[in-house]
């Protein structure tokens, strides 16, 4: 088991806890930089739509799996950021430009829906955030002069500044440094006194108020913040398929996005980008599936939904920290091996989420 004996205060607020982390987040790293060389182009738009979600996942983490509010209506900020993003581009906006106010839009709304749910927490806030979701939904479709209604927008090629990202290589590359972008810019929101805020209302309001900490202003701020991200995610998802519809962002949508951040793991930016690569890897798993199934079930028309509520199920029941809470029980059990103990996590049961998971 490794031990980490911090020698100076640089030491302490490195992001790598030790050479191990550098080691495998690097190899990481390079393995996503020579993807679009290894994998035929069908994976390589999956691994694209992984890094889209992953950066939708880590805004929705922030404020249900950091922040302790949850939305059920996230999908209207992921439909905000992708309809601004294909105005803005079809108005020939260079693409960081166009995306920063994607962004930024997203963020009103967001701060639009954070203040009056205030009032509320559970899942009155679920509510509040559906029937937000379903606004938005309608209002795409109704505002037909802008966003074309229920006809459909098309979106084109992202333009940098007269370099244009036409190709499926350019655009996951495109995805790839706004990924690594947003989640060094959330890893460091965590570790800050704001992170650490939210960490506090998530664990006890009662405590974080008598500390000192303003909820209103702090719950706000991760609305904002959580629908920037999926501004920015939609903004990405929008050239991604190219052609945007208003069911594209209904209720189901933001159930999938849900889903994703508690099969990941609450709590955990692993559990973002562990629940975006269930999120799109699970229908093509399904689909393979079918052949060796009865007809009977194999055609069925409920199928992926009923698949998804049975992973669900089980998740819940037996695994409610995710995939994530998986992998930090089979990292301890070769961690402890031949000491570890089968009860080690349930014993952690009574620690709050911020010492649980590390």
């Amino acid at each position: 088991m490794r031990f980490v004996f911090k020698t100076s205060y640089d030491q302490d607020i490195d992001l790598a806890k030790h050479a191990g982390h550098r080691f495998w987040y690097g190899m990481l790293l390079l393995a996503l930089l020579i993807a679009p060389w290894l994998l035929p182009s069908y994976w390589l738009a999956q691994l694209t739509f992984v890094l889209i979600y992953g950066i939708v996942g880590l805004g929705l983490m922030l404020l249900a799996g950091f922040t302790g509010l949850f939305s059920i209506g996230h999908a209207a900020f992921l439909g905000v950021g992708a309809y601004t993003q294909a105005v803005l581009a079809g108005m020939g906006w260079p693409f960081p430009l166009s995306l920063a106010v994607a962004g930024a839009l997203s963020a009103i709304v967001g701060a639009v829906i954070g203040l009056p749910a205030l009032r509320v927490k559970g899942i009155y806030l679920g509510i509040a955030t559906l029937a937000f979701g379903f606004i938005v939904e309608e209002g795409i479709a109704r505002w037909e002069s802008v966003t074309g209604g229920n006809s459909g927008k098309t979106v084109g090629s992202p333009d940098v500044f007269g370099w244009k990202a036409d190709s499926p290589e350019s655009f996951y590359f495109v995805c790839l440094v706004c990924a690594v972008v947003c989640t060094l810019a959330v890893l460091n929101l965590l570790r800050s006194p704001t992170g650490r805020a939210f960490v506090a209302i998530r664990d006890s309001e009662i405590s974080a108020q008598s500390m000192g900490i303003h909820l209103a202003r702090y719950k706000t701020l991760s609305f904002m913040l959580s629908a920037a991200l999926a501004g920015i995610g939609g903004a990405l998802y929008a050239h991604q398929i190219r052609f945007l519809t208003p069911d594209q962002f209904s209720i189901i949508q933001s159930i999938d996005l849900l889903l994703m951040v508690v099969i990941g793991g609450l709590g955990s930016i692993h559990g973002a980008y562990l629940g975006a690569i269930f999120l799109i890897t699970m229908p093509q798993l399904i689909s393979l599936g079918k052949d060796l199934l009865p007809p009977a079930i194999g055609e069925a028309t409920g199928l992926q939904g009923t698949v998804y509520g049975l992973v669900l199920i089980i998740f819940v029941l037996f695994e409610p920290m995710g995939l994530y809470g998986r992998w930090l029980k089979i990292r301890t059990w070769f961690q402890l091996f031949p000491f570890y103990r089968k009860g080690l996590f349930k014993r952690q049961k009574s620690f709050q989420k911020s010492d649980r998971l590390r």
